[in-house]
């Protein structure tokens, strides 16, 4: 073989001939066709059997709005009636199930209005002539599909068919329970009046026209599940317009519009109801005790007034004297002054224990009714204990107890528990001192008030009594008077900006032409894209051409796949074309020994690129075929990294050529005879830490000079020169290098180190051998290169190649079909 040329191959990275890719997207037609029919048959089944969904929405605005009439110290209905961080609590709410529970009992939107249409039966809720009023707290024919026919202008007629037990389940959705019911006959079929009503054991309804009926005309009703339909309902999705904004979206996706525009405005209608009964409550209970207290205060009242008239008459005295007068004014202001710090005290103290009792503060928190806040530090906090109580409820269901904002949520709880703690404490402690003072004060006015004779002393305690039942009567129905005020001028926090309406709008999904276009698209784009992934961006070597165009080093033969179980194919299947293929190099490498003598021993030296392109197979093999031919044979590995012969002949590695290298072992008692005739092997032994000083001693040298004495062929496996420069160093033993490429795996770029060596000829004597190739690919042109490619891979391998090889890989039905779809490389 002439290892000269004068082949100057181009630039790997530049190389892009894009005729032929061109001509190969072509080749690739029935690809195309095929992705392109699927995508648009799958385009047409969205466009017509898919159901059209439709989108609705509503918006509302969330805002606690406060009657400005009450001030902190006395508005009792809504300082501390609800969180103030309203936006998440209506989120919550309107996906919770008693909020949808109350929707869907409005509407009725258990029961089900259908029509047949082209591919299933419709929702035409909405769109039907009569609508269902139906008796709830009455059984009702369950799940089952009941057809109405419209048989005059003011009749129907019902009919349905049964199982062949003739039972079916009834539903009563007031108390939402379930019964069997058992038929008389296994269809029922009966007509009626619009209007009348409908009383059986069954079905029990009234049906009301909306419109003119159209004779002839069949729907079907069906009667659900009231949880089934409530849980299909909770998917509304609610958002807010801009963050910090008190403006909510509410949308829904469905089949029917007017279901979805009834649905969205009723749950905005229910909401609407919920907060305002809500917000009033509070201050309906707070009315209603203080209506109790003041009918028992007034009672009280009259009581005190008959004592004192009676004491009077019977004592003769009617007035208080100018001193009795000051008495009882000091007397009457003190004791109004110590009873409020008393009642106050009262409240810290319920206050106190019910903070340092409870972990949930958003409901039940005492509120001081009847008390003036003396401090309004404990107002505020207590809004933000209430508010940062609310906030941590909704959330804690949906974070761990470790997430960073239900810490810190936990963090301004306590803060503000300790600080109203802390404004309890010092405000008991101020109000004990003025009590204190007040009884002081109180003394000394009751040691005037002996002094008084004994008839005004007595006029006096009973003006007192009066004095102070008639200022709590007062008091009383001035709270019960800002109650009233209050619960009258509610004033609902959500407010409807855009009801939900059907305007016109086209379904979301499917969209026809999109989808056509998409379709289209896609049947052209998943192909090309698989095209270009598998050949543009394809980096691996497939042919010998591709080397021959690319590399200056010479091919010398095309190795097929080894379909074998081990690397022996020569030894274990002689009559194979991967047998035949080495056969063929044997023959060929003669050209690259031309430097040797013809009686002399011959050293070949076999590596590749990286792990895994099939050297140590090749080595195998071509030590085989030398043995075979009648030529004594060594088999050295010298892949010192990663040894592999020994398990292909069975053996163990602990002995090798590194125990000689180190003079553990002597030549003779690492070689080892083989199965094969004429075939010795040397393994590597022990994975040593300094392989390549090892192969660079003396002792190598001695060892490939005393081996080429005793063999006609040295073949010696040695490391991947990509990774590691060991090969480098054995290559001044070889009378000849083979270089081992595997199609599909080999990198084009990965030969450029040894294809410049060999320009610069510091390396001469090399050829390329291509391994596990596979002529049914993509660039299969059936090559003939005549002296190195391998036996059978010529022209006419199928027809006249028959007989001459065993264990050829035949391919199943399925197979052939996808390469005739998608052919391979």
């Amino acid at each position: 073989m002439d290892t000269k040329t004068k082949f100057n191959p181009p630039n790997i990275q530049n190389n892009i001939d894009f005729k032929s890719y061109l001509f190969k997207i072509i080749s690739y037609w029935k690809l195309f066709l095929v992705t392109i029919v699927i995508s648009l048959i799958i385009a047409k089944f969205m466009n017509g059997y898919k159901q059209k969904r439709y989108s609705l929405s509503t918006m509302i605005s969330v805002k606690e709005e406060n009657n400005p009439l009450f001030s902190t110290g006395t508005n009792i209905a809504f300082n501390w009636g609800g969180a103030s961080d309203e936006i998440e609590t209506i989120k919550v709410i309107l996906k919770s199930r008693s909020h949808n529970e109350k929707v869907v009992k409005k509407l009725n939107f258990f029961i089900s209005y259908l029509k047949e249409g082209r591919y299933r039966k419709e929702d035409v809720y909405g769109y039907v002539p009569f609508n269902i009023d139906l008796k709830t707290n009455k059984p009702q024919l369950y799940n089952k599909l009941i057809e109405l026919e419209i048989t005059g202008e003011n009749t129907y007629k019902l009919s349905f068919n049964l199982n062949e037990t003739n039972t079916n389940r009834l539903i009563t959705y007031d108390t939402n329970s379930i019964s069997q019911y058992t038929f008389k006959n296994t269809t029922f079929s009966k007509e009626f009046e619009a209007g009348e009503e409908l009383k059986t054991d069954f079905l029990n309804f009234t049906l009301t026209k909306n419109s003119e009926f159209v004779i002839g005309e069949k729907y079907f009703i069906s009667f659900g599940s009231f949880d089934g339909t409530v849980g299909a309902y909770r998917n509304i999705s609610v958002n807010a317009v801009t963050d910090g904004a008190s403006l909510l979206t509410l949308s829904m996706s469905g089949a029917n519009k007017k279901r979805l525009e009834a649905y969205l405005n009723a749950t905005v209608e229910v909401l609407e109801e919920d907060k305002q009964e809500q917000k009033i409550l509070y201050a309906r209970k707070t009315k209603k005790y203080i209506d109790e207290l003041f009918v028992k205060e007034k009672d009280s009242l009259n009581k005190i007034e008959k004592e004192i008239g009676a004491y009077k008459q019977v004592n003769n005295i009617f007035d208080l004297s100018f001193e009795g007068n000051q008495v009882y004014e000091e007397i009457i202001a003190l004791e109004k002054e110590k009873k409020e710090l008393l009642e106050y005290n009262d409240y810290l103290k319920n206050l106190r224990n019910y903070i340092l009792t409870h972990n949930k503060y958003s409901e039940g928190i005492p509120v001081p009714a009847l008390v003036t806040i003396q401090d309004g530090k404990i107002a505020e906090e207590i809004a933000i204990l209430i508010q940062k109580s609310s906030l941590k409820e909704t959330i804690k269901n949906t974070v761990t107890d470790n997430h960073p904002s239900l810490k810190k949520l936990n963090t301004e709880i306590s803060i503000a528990k300790n600080n109203i703690i802390e404004n309890i404490l010092t405000l008991t402690t101020i109000n004990k001192n003025r009590l204190s003072k007040i009884q002081k004060r109180l003394s000394v006015t009751n040691s005037k008030l002996k002094k008084l004779p004994v008839r005004e002393q007595g006029l006096l305690k009973y003006q007192r009594n009066y004095e102070m039942s008639e200022a709590n009567y007062n008091y009383l129905k001035q709270k019960s008077y800002e109650a009233g005020t209050a619960i009258a001028a509610n004033v609902s926090d959500v407010k409807v900006i855009d009801k939900a309406r059907d305007l016109g709008q086209g379904p979301n999904y499917p969209r026809p032409k999109f989808n056509y276009m998409v379709g289209l698209m896609m049947g052209i784009v998943i192909p090309l894209f698989y095209i270009i992934v598998r050949e543009i961006l394809d980096n691996k070597i497939h042919t010998a051409e591709e080397i021959q165009n690319n590399y200056t080093i010479p091919v010398l033969g095309v190795v097929g796949r080894n379909q074998g179980k081990n690397n022996l194919a020569v030894f274990d299947r002689p009559k194979s074309s991967v047998s035949e293929s080495f056969r063929a190099i044997r023959s060929n490498i003669q050209f690259l020994f031309k430097n040797a003598q013809k009686d002399e021993s011959k050293t070949l030296i076999l590596t590749s690129s990286v792990s895994g392109e099939g050297k140590t197979m090749i080595s195998i093999n071509m030590a085989t075929v030398f043995a075979l031919s009648g030529k004594k044979t060594v088999l050295i590995g010298l892949d010192l990294r990663k040894p592999k012969i020994y398990d292909d002949f069975d053996l163990t590695n602990d002995v090798g050529v590194v125990n000689h290298l180190i003079n553990q072992k002597t030549l003779d008692e690492i070689i080892i005879p083989t199965k094969i005739p004429n075939l010795d092997v040397i393994l590597s032994g022990p994975i040593p830490p300094n392989p390549s000083e090892l192969l660079l001693n003396e002792t190598a040298d001695k060892m490939i000079k005393s081996l080429k004495e005793r063999y006609d062929y040295v073949i010696i496996d040695t490391p991947p020169v990509g990774l590691v420069s060991d090969a480098l160093e054995l290559f001044k033993y070889g009378d000849a290098i083979l270089y081992v490429i595997r199609q599909n795996y080999s990198e084009k770029g990965m030969m450029k180190m040894i294809d410049d060596k060999y320009k610069n000829k510091e390396v001469t004597n090399i050829s390329y051998v291509l391994n596990d190739f596979s002529i049914k690919n993509k660039y299969g042109y059936g090559y003939s290169y005549g002296y190195g490619y391998g036996y059978g891979y010529g022209y006419g391998y199928g027809k006249y190649g028959y007989g001459y090889h065993e264990n050829e890989e035949k391919k199943g039905f399925f197979k052939r079909i996808i390469d005739f779809f998608i052919p391979k490389k």
